[in-house]
C-alpha cells in the first residue's frame, strides 16, 4: 500500500529516492511538534506557570494527535528520530529512507528551536528537562520511557491492529445506525 505522495519507481541510478513529499511531512511534523510543545514549557517558564504541567502534556499530546492526521498519510508521522529508528529495528522501515527522514525530523527540531530562540532570547534553557539525578539514572529512564513509547507505537501501528480498530468503528456505527 502506498501512503499519499508516494511513487513508485521514482529513482536516481540504483538507488530510490525518498519522496521530498515524506521528507517535508516528517520536518513540518516535527517543527511543529517542538514548537508547540517547547512553546508551552517557555509560555509556562515566561508566564509564572500559566500553562502548568497539565496544560504542557495536554500541548504535547494534542500537537502529537494533530500531526498524525495531518501528515501520517504521507510519511506515518515519525515525528521523532527514535520511532523512525525503532520501526527500522522492527524491520518495517527501510534503512533507505532511516538517514532522510531522521535528517529532515532534526531540520525540523532545530528550526523550531531557533524560531522559539528568536522570539524569546531571554529564556536561556528553552523549555530544555534538566535531569534532576546522575547522568546514568536519566539515561536509564530515558531508555525505558523511550522503549514503552516503542511498544505502543509499533502495537498499534500493525496492520491488524488499524484492521481490528476500524471494524470496531465501523461495527459501532452500523449499531448505532440500525437505533
Amino acid at each position: 500500500m502506498l501512503l499519499r505522495g508516494e511513487q513508485k519507481g521514482y529513482t536516481k541510478g540504483s538507488l530510490p529516492i525518498v519522496s521530498m513529499k515524506k521528507c517535508g511531512a516528517e520536518f513540518v511534523g516535527t517543527f511543529a511538534l517542538v514548537f508547540a510543545g517547547t512553546g508551552a514549557i517557555v509560555i509556562n517558564e515566561t508566564s509564572g506557570g500559566a500553562i502548568t504541567h497539565v496544560g504542557i502534556s495536554l500541548t504535547f499530546g494534542l500537537i502529537v494527535l494533530a500531526m498524525i492526521y495531518t501528515v501520517g498519510d504521507i510519511s506515518g508521522a515519525h515525528l521523532n528520530p527514535a520511532v523512525s529508528v525503532g520501526f527500522f529495528a522492527a524491520r518495517r522501515f527501510p534503512l533507505r529512507e532511516l538517514v532522510p527522514y531522521v535528517l529532515s525530523q532534526f531540520a525540523g527540531a532545530i528550526a523550531a528551536s531557533a524560531t522559539l530562540r528568536f522570539l524569546f532570547p531571554q529564556n536561556a534553557t528553552l523549555g530544555a528537562t534538566q535531569p534532576a539525578g546522575s547522568a546514568t539514572q536519566s539515561f536509564i529512564l530515558e531508555l525505558i520511557l523511550t522503549a514503552i513509547l516503542m511498544f505502543v507505537i509499533l502495537s498499534v501501528s500493525r496492520v491488524e491492529s488499524v484492521d481490528c480498530v476500524a471494524s470496531s468503528a465501523s461495527h459501532s456505527s452500523q449499531t448505532h445506525n440500525s437505533r
